[in-house]
């Protein structure tokens, strides 16, 4: 099995965006973990199966291989763990009509950290026949849910503020850009 090679932290670029809630989607807001991308987090060519052997040790558990969906949609249990094994692709987070919405290139070799309440969505594979993938992970315990930003999810918008953040940064342990707040 190969291991997961780290880019350093000192050499690390890291973005992160704080998105305030828009309509009846709650993104960063009620919590402040901004959005986080780690850019170039480890070498493009990583087989998926060493993402998927080094989170568990961060306390995060891969559940799944998929492209992102299109639809926006955010999650109101869980945080999410994205990190891309091919391709490229541009994303958008926070939803269409909010006017602080962040659209983000991203590629074989990112990974992005979504916070519980924070909307995305895939607006472009620039990949050939679903070329862009990713292992998509949770906080061990976690279970995602879909929500929309639709009349009748207030509750579960609601409850974005309440779950819990993450013990370790999900890829680098103890030290990771993940355990500061925001901008």
């Amino acid at each position: 099995m190969t291991k997961l090679s780290l880019t350093p932290l000192a050499s690390l670029r890291v973005t992160q965006h704080l998105i305030p809630s828009h309509a009846l989607i709650p993104n960063t807001t009620p919590h402040s973990h901004p959005l986080t991308i780690y850019h170039s987090a480890f070498p493009p060519s990583t087989p998926p199966s060493a993402i998927e052997a080094h989170l568990p040790s961060n306390g995060v558990t891969p559940q799944w291989r998929y492209t992102m969906y299109s639809q926006s949609h955010y999650h109101s249990t869980t945080h999410e763990v994205l990190c891309v094994y091919q391709g490229r692709a541009k994303l958008l987070f926070g939803g269409e009509l909010n006017p602080d919405k962040i659209e983000q290139v991203v590629e074989a070799g990112d990974a992005i950290i979504i916070p519980a309440g924070v909307s995305h969505r895939l607006l472009e594979d620039y990949g050939k026949g679903g070329g862009f993938q990713m292992v998509g992970s949770y906080p061990k315990g976690c279970s995602w849910d879909m929500c929309y930003g639709r009349e009748g999810e207030e509750e579960r918008a609601a409850a974005v503020a309440n779950v819990k953040w993450f013990a370790k940064d999900p890829l680098y342990g103890d030290d990771g850009p993940s355990l500061c707040k925001g901008e």
